[in-house]
C-alpha cells in the first residue's frame, strides 16, 4: 500500500502534466485543433515536400478552420485536422451521421485544392477535455519517440491523436512506414495506429547524398581529430625527450 507521501507526488507529476497540456492547448481554437508539434521546430530543410507544398497544406489547413467556424450545424462538433500533400484527415466527434455528411459536403465545395479527404469523424458526444489532454500527451510521446530513432527524420511523418487513435501521415517507404508505426504503438494509451502513408519505392536521391555528405564530412572531422590527437602525442613525447635531454 503506498504511503500518503507517494499518493500525493503522483498526484502532483499528474496535475503538471495537465497544467503543461492546457498551456499547449491554449494556443488553439476550441472548436479546430490540430496536433502540438515537437518537430515543428526542426528544420523544414528535411521535410520531403517542396516549400511551395509546405505553404499550401499550412494554408489549407486554415482555410479548413475557417470553413466549419462559426457553421451552426457543427456547432456541438469538436473537430480536428491533419493536411498532408493536399490530403486532409479530419477526425472527432460529430452530433449526428447528417452533420457527419454535410461536413463532407462543406468541405469538399469549399476546398477546392483538397486532393482527398478521409473523414473519421465519429457519430458521439464531443469528448471532454480530460480526453483531450490525453490524446495530446500520446501525440507528445510520440514525436519525442519520433526524434530518438535514425529510420526516418521526425519531419517526415505526421501525428494526430483523437480518442486515443493515433493517424499517421506522410511520403515514406514502406520500412520507414512500419518502422513509424512499431514506435508508435509504443507510446502509453495507444488504442490503435492507422497508417495514412503516401508511399515511395525508394529515399529521394537528394536526401540520400545529403546524407552520404554529413556521413562524409563527419568522418572527415573525426580523421582530423584522431591526427591532431596523434600530433599532440607525438609533441609530448618530443617535449619529453628534449627535457630529458636538458637535464642530463
Amino acid at each position: 500500500m503506498q504511503s500518503p507521501l507517494g499518493v500525493i507526488l503522483k498526484k502532483l507529476i499528474f496535475l503538471s502534466a495537465l497544467l503543461i497540456t492546457s498551456l499547449l492547448l491554449s494556443s488553439c481554437s476550441p472548436v479546430v485543433q490540430g496536433a502540438t508539434a515537437v518537430s515543428a521546430f526542426a528544420s523544414v530543410s528535411y521535410d520531403r515536400r517542396s516549400a511551395g507544398e509546405i505553404i499550401d497544406d499550412k494554408t489549407l489547413y486554415m482555410q479548413l478552420g475557417s470553413i466549419i467556424r462559426d457553421d451552426q450545424m457543427l456547432e456541438n462538433a469538436h473537430l480536428k485536422f491533419m493536411v498532408y500533400n493536399d490530403a486532409v484527415l479530419v477526425a472527432g466527434e460529430v452530433p449526428s451521421e447528417e452533420a457527419k455528411a454535410y461536413l463532407t459536403k462543406r468541405l469538399k465545395q469549399n476546398a477546392p485544392t483538397m486532393k482527398q479527404l478521409i473523414n473519421e469523424a465519429a457519430v458521439m458526444p464531443s469528448i471532454g477535455y480530460f480526453s483531450r489532454t490525453k490524446d495530446n500527451i500520446i501525440t507528445l510521446q510520440i514525436e519525442t519517440l519520433f526524434q530518438n530513432q535514425e529510420v526516418f527524420h521526425p519531419t517526415h511523418v505526421k501525428v494526430m491523436t483523437e480518442r486515443q487513435i493515433v493517424y499517421l501521415m506522410g511520403s515514406v517507404t514502406k520500412r520507414e512506414a512500419e518502422h513509424a508505426t512499431n514506435q508508435a504503438a509504443k507510446a502509453k494509451n495507444v488504442a490503435k495506429v492507422v497508417k495514412l502513408f503516401d508511399y515511395l519505392n525508394n529515399r529521394p536521391t537528394d536526401e540520400i547524398e545529403k546524407e552520404n555528405k554529413k556521413k562524409a564530412e563527419a568522418e572527415r572531422k573525426a580523421t582530423l581529430e584522431a591526427k591532431k590527437a596523434e600530433l599532440e602525442a607525438a609533441q609530448k613525447e618530443l617535449q619529453k625527450q628534449l627535457d630529458e635531454l636538458y637535464t642530463n
